[in-house]
């Protein structure tokens, strides 16, 4: 039954990607890539969430609690809730950049604002791949848990084969209009997934404070203090503005509109409901299921525990659908950069054919990846956002600087990606500071420093252009 209901669900989710492709037959890699820049605001809403809360949110959030405590937790929540508070004044611009360059990946943004040439657009576009790889493997971690995990016949090799077909199947039917519309089939399997397993925990126990109450939890798991704490407020300072400014190309340029971009992030907050369950299968874990080997199985520990096998192949169904949306979107803009920025003079007709080829390349490097460097998923998830976080102080040039070099931003970009890796690999302890804040600050110095010295050529920053409502009202004292 359990198998049954998941390749249900994944065929499902395949005919809808089929049933998207209908209108990119025949489109050019605009329409592949950013939907032609048509999504109105509940389809860009559901590919933001789809790309948002992710595997990692079902498996790695309640991982990260199991295995650090309720540090991981506050931060978790603490830099999603303020990032849409940053992404409501932030994203429209990202796209008016966009819309403006005719732009489809962020290297193609910097390098029309600034002028920066051939060495600007690759460090953009070679800092953005290593921060993506890394993610990619992330959706594997997580597709890896939940598919090795309830009791099926696969080995982790099989695992990932799965998960790269489908993803791959995703894009090169349709491009972005896949992720786009089956991240609504993942939100119905997933938002019931999560709360069929907290609900469960809860009356297992026999009340929620029997999961998550002081007589259920050591001190240790609820409270924090000092390098902890530390951590926890500059993560969430970090990575809230790393969410829209690292990751928004993927699901702003998509959107018809700046009013669609806010209007899609008004209502964003609403899926965050869901965390409170997550927080309860983590708790239960701990209490029931303490000295798991690999942190990353708590949820599906929990939940096979709890659940009866059809609920839980609806669970599993939630679960695979969320890596696999997210993996082939992350897919997808690399495939974009590549074709777009990486590899030189590739014609516009054959941007598409490269896109898709790139895109099944990716998918087997970051299987491979899986298959012999897995670890804790929010540990990869820390080191793809100190990647990203070294293209914000280029954007932030981009919306709100005037006299900024491309130089600067080039150089910072190669400072803070050296001193990301340096200090990830170095496993750099910095008495609980962020060290992606760390990394992206060093960049942010160089950039503002050389500014300061050596001013570029005025440019008008995309924040002082005239936006909708004043292009409006200029067009109507024309007519």
């Amino acid at each position: 039954m359990l198998i049954l209901i998941v390749a249900v669900v994944m065929a499902a989710s395949v005919l809808l990607a089929l049933w998207a492709g209908r209108v990119t037959r025949g489109g050019g890699i605009s329409e592949f890539l950013v939907g032609g820049r048509s999504f109105p605001a509940w389809l860009v809403y559901f590919l933001a969430v789809g790309e948002v809360y992710s595997i990692g949110t079902m498996i790695g959030f309640p991982a990260g609690i199991y295995a650090k405590g309720a540090s991981y937790g506050i931060w978790f929540l603490g830099y999603i809730l303020l990032a849409y508070s940053i992404g409501y004044f932030v994203a429209p611009l990202l796209w008016r950049a966009a819309k403006h360059y005719d732009a489809m990946t962020v290297p193609d943004v910097f390098t029309r604002h600034f002028g920066g040439g051939r060495a600007l657009e690759l460090i953009t576009c070679v800092t953005l791949l290593i921060a993506l790889v890394p993610w990619g493997q992330y959706q594997f971690i997580g597709l890896q848990v939940v598919l090795s995990n309830l009791g099926l016949r696969l080995t982790p090799v099989q695992c990932v084969i799965l998960a790269g077909v489908i993803a791959f199947v995703y894009i090169a039917v349709s491009g972005i209009r896949s992720p786009a519309f089956v991240s609504i089939l993942k939100d119905v399997f997933m938002l019931l997934g999560v709360v069929l397993v907290g609900l469960a925990a809860v009356l297992a126990a026999g009340g929620t404070a029997k999961v998550s109450g002081p007589e259920a939890l050591a001190p240790a798991q609820t409270t924090m203090g000092g390098s902890a704490l530390l951590f926890a407020m500059t993560t969430i300072l970090f990575q809230s503005v790393v969410f829209y400014l690292g990751f928004g190309g993927a699901y702003v340029f998509p959107a018809r509109s700046e009013r669609a971009v806010k209007s899609s992030i008004v209502w964003m907050p609403l899926y965050m409901l869901i965390y409170p369950f997550l927080v309860l299968a983590a708790y239960y874990g701990v209490t029931h299921h303490p000295g798991l080997a690999d942190p990353n199985t708590v949820f599906m520990v929990t939940a096979r525990s709890l659940l009866p096998e059809w609920l839980l192949g609806l669970v599993a169904a939630g679960a695979a659908l969320s890596g696999v949306l997210v993996l082939s979107a992350t897919a997808l803009a690399i495939g974009g950069l590549v074709s777009r920025n990486l590899v030189p003079h590739v014609p516009a007709s054959a941007q598409r054919r490269w896109t898709v080829v790139v895109v099944g390349g990716f998918l087997v490097l970051a299987a491979v990846l899986t298959l012999v460097a897995s670890t804790l998923m929010l540990t990869v998830l820390n080191l793809t956002y100190n990647l990203l976080a070294q293209v914000v102080p280029g954007w932030l040039a981009v919306l709100f600087a005037r006299r900024v070099r491309a130089d600067a931003v080039a150089t910072g970009m190669v400072v803070g990606v050296v001193a990301a890796i340096a200090l990830y690999l170095g496993d750099v302890s910095l008495g609980g500071v962020s060290t992606g804040l760390v990394s992206m600050g060093l960049n942010a110095l160089i950039v503002v420093g050389w500014s300061l010295l050596a001013p570029g050529p005025a440019r008008e920053p995309v924040s002082r252009w005239p936006g909708p409502s004043a292009r409006a009202a200029h067009d109507r004292s024309l007519s």
